[in-house]
């Protein structure tokens, strides 16, 4: 067992699916060679081979395009974005091919590929390059998306994502990739997709994030908890397909519900987790729903880049108000 870093976590999970089957194709900018912008692909290229580990031009929508040619001929491609806010140029691709091919195919073809990509703030970037958009593709249709938290999720989850029989968006919080080390075995288990993760227990309120705001998320129940608050704190991990269980049963517990992500908040997808518990759950809700969210804005720039992004004093206080319904 080795402590690594989320983004290490990634290499070895690539490292990994690639020495299990020789189908698994590495793909995008920089990729091979330089071993990728935050080198998540760092030394791949030296093992497989530039057969396996192929850097393309600077053109996103064709690394897709490419992707969900190589898949419907029986390769498994991970497609690397540089950064998200260039994956825009792949919706196109993404969805009027990639979701579809099986329908369109009547099941005779699939598209086993998973475009990866770092995503949120966090880091001082500049344009473009703090992008959070993961209800763009989850409201698509036929595509998976996910988005760990820690480097063993990191792990887990982008083996299954790999060995997935349909396309998967997987984005990696940015902010994530060293900011901690874990013990991660690199044991080729994966993390079933489509599942919540009860990182902690509480009777209280519900607490519900996924990508870098987990880490916020348990440190506002940390804060809670010295409040006499006990705070459940779920991460999503698998955006679509969402496991709505989970989060109904939680918050048939605590009657409470707090969610936060780092995107902008009108449409973003706390407001279809809101949804689905105002719908199946409200009867057990003793107060409305809060959600903790990034502005209707554009991710500013390095100066203003924390006022932009949820921290744990708006979760707290956001707590405390569902707290505060009787």
């Amino acid at each position: 067992m080795t402590e690594l870093s989320l983004v290490q976590a990634v290499n070895a999970a690539l490292k990994h699916a690639m020495n299990e089957d020789v189908r698994v194709l590495v793909l995008g900018e920089d990729v091979g060679i330089d071993g990728g912008v935050f080198r998540a692909t760092e030394g791949l290229f030296g093992i497989f081979g530039e057969q396996r580990v192929l850097d393309t031009p600077l053109a996103e929508a064709s690394i897709a395009g490419v992707s969900i040619g190589l898949a419907a001929q029986g390769f498994r491609p991970v497609a690397e974005i540089q950064f998200t806010g260039f994956a825009y140029a792949c919706i196109d691709q993404i969805l009027n091919h990639a979701s579809r091919l099986r329908a369109r195919t009547r099941g005779r073809l699939t598209c086993p590929m998973v475009l990866r990509s770092p995503a949120g703030g966090g880091i001082k970037a500049v344009e473009h390059h703090s992008e959070s958009p993961e209800a763009m593709f989850a409201h698509i249709p036929g595509v998976k998306v996910v988005m760990p938290s820690s480097p063993t999720r990191a792990y887990g989850l982008l083996l299954s994502a790999i060995r997935d029989p349909d396309p998967v968006v997987f984005l990696e919080p940015t902010r994530l990739y060293r900011a901690a080390r874990e013990d991660v075995p690199d044991d080729g288990a994966g993390i079933p997709l489509g599942h919540c993760l009860t990182l902690r227990a509480g009777r209280d309120v519900t607490i519900v994030g996924w990508g870098a705001m987990v880490k916020e998320a348990l440190e506002a129940a940390d804060q809670l908890a010295a409040e006499n608050v006990e705070a459940e704190v779920i991460d999503v991990a698998t955006l679509k397909p969402l496991d709505s269980a989970t989060i109904l049963a939680s918050v048939e517990r605590t009657g409470r519900l707090v969610i936060v992500h780092e995107a902008p908040m009108t449409c973003g997808y706390g407001a279809e987790i809101a949804a689905r518990v105002a719908s199946r759950a409200m009867t057990s809700l003793l107060a409305p729903i809060e959600r903790v969210t990034g502005y209707d804005t554009m991710m500013p720039y390095a100066r203003m880049e924390a006022h932009y992004m949820p921290q744990v004093g708006a979760i707290v206080t956001a707590a405390r108000r569902v707290m505060a319904f009787t």
